[in-house]
């Protein structure tokens, strides 16, 4: 598992948070108004959206009749934001960044209907796709991206189980040599033993996760903090998590085999080769 980095202690701080604002019997709405805060300040500081500071902390201790200093030193921790690896390329991430939980994270389950999963990216790949639109900052992505797939071989790796749809594997993105390369580095990141990659073929049908790509971080045994991301969308409460892993389950008993898949790819990158 990854060391624990801010994303995580933020969402473990707001979580215990909201638990004691709970315990308290207050709401957010009149935690905020007690306090003259914005009105959604509450609840992003409960959801790990937004870093909150010691002296916060300790006011919302203090009114939910509490006192914690591990959590005052929690958020204490927090505060270093700039000291972290993604502090140069913070301006190309949003708040709440799905890389950080990435990096966080110990295993991540992914489904992808049109193009291979970033982490699985080669650097060709990756440009193609980037240069069907505007990207101003295409060399920081491309760096971005390469220090996100660090994550597959570092010290404490993401186990990662990545489901693509057959038409990925089809789907010639920058071109026959660009998409070659890229068929033959997904060859080599299925022998990684920590990643397993299954490709759903045209035969399996319609199914629930048909159109939109799909994913599920999970953080070892800290399971209340697994998210599921859909549609630029977190969705973190547990009976939608434990939903969407059976869902993967499913799709999952529904792929070929790793031995199956990998005869596809090594298929696939004949044909692109003869066309």
């Amino acid at each position: 598992m990854s060391a624990e980095g801010p994303t995580l202690r933020r969402r473990r701080l707001g979580t215990e948070l909201r638990r004691l604002r709970e315990a308290a019997g207050l709401t957010q709405e009149s935690v905020s108004r007690g306090f003259e805060w914005h009105p959604a300040k509450v609840s992003r500081i409960e959801n790990g959206r937004v870093a909150v500071t010691p002296r916060d902390v300790r006011d919302l201790l203090s009114l939910y009749g509490v006192r914690d200093d591990a959590l005052v030193a929690l958020a204490r921790s927090n505060r270093d934001r700039d000291a972290d690896r993604w502090a140069p390329y913070r301006d190309l991430m949003r708040a709440d960044s799905f890389i950080e939980l990435e990096a966080e994270a110990s295993a991540m389950r992914t489904w992808e209907p049109t193009v291979v999963p970033g982490l699985l990216q080669t650097e060709a790949y990756h440009r193609a796709l980037a240069a069907l639109g505007e990207r101003p900052e295409l060399e920081r992505e491309v760096e971005l991206r390469a220090e996100r797939q660090r994550r597959l071989t570092d010290d404490h790796p993401l186990v990662l189980t990545a489901l693509v749809d057959e038409s990925v594997i089809h789907r010639v993105i920058g071109g026959p040599r660009v998409m070659a390369g890229q068929l033959r580095h997904l060859l080599v990141m299925t022998r990684v033993p920590t990643v397993s990659l299954r490709v759903l073929p045209f035969g399996a049908g319609e199914h629930p996760m048909l159109g939109l790509p799909v994913t599920v971080l999970e953080f070892g045994r800290s399971t209340d903090l697994d998210v599921v991301y859909e549609d630029r969308r977190y969705r973190r409460q547990p009976a939608e998590v434990d939903r969407h892993r059976a869902e993967f389950g499913r799709l999952s008993g529904r792929c070929l085999d790793p031995g199956e898949t990998a005869a596809l790819i090594e298929k696939a990158i004949s044909d692109v080769a003869a066309g």
